[in-house]
């Protein structure tokens, strides 16, 4: 990938309002996008453990999908959700969060969508998704 795709990827992310607020950001090397959601305080969710709010992984991961999806297919309109199953599988604690998409199937309609959230190692994520799109090619 080249400073284009990614100065583009962030233009995409940065149209999101909630994308700001999470401060959520891209990474590239080679044909891989890793997104990164820096910790701050007004995201966690649960100050006892402390925890990140299930809704803001939840976003990070639909987020991740959709720049997956945007920076797979620069030229269409972006995509909207159909629908979103996440599993939150151990507690996000307090500091950086990774994430991961696959694009399984990617139709003329319908683009089939896994991503896997971790923080200390890949090998033991925190949450993970599985989503539809709808793709749209309409100008």
């Amino acid at each position: 990938m080249d400073a284009i795709a990614i100065q583009s990827l962030d233009a995409f992310l940065q149209r999101v309002p909630y994308v700001r607020y999470l401060g959520m950001r891209v990474e590239l090397a080679g044909d891989e996008m890793t997104a990164v959601l820096p910790f701050a305080d007004h995201l966690i969710g649960n100050p006892v453990l402390p925890a990140l709010h299930g809704g803001v992984i939840g976003a990070f991961l639909e987020m991740t999908a959709l720049a997956q999806l945007a920076l797979a297919q620069p030229a269409r309109r972006v995509p909207k959700t159909i629908d979103i199953t996440i599993e939150y599988l151990r507690p996000a604690r307090p500091q950086e969060t990774y994430a991961r998409a696959i694009l399984r199937k990617v139709g003329r309609r319908v683009a089939n969508v896994q991503v896997e959230a971790w923080q200390d190692s890949r090998s033991s994520p925190v949450a993970g998704m599985t989503g539809h799109f709808l793709l749209r090619t309409d100008r």
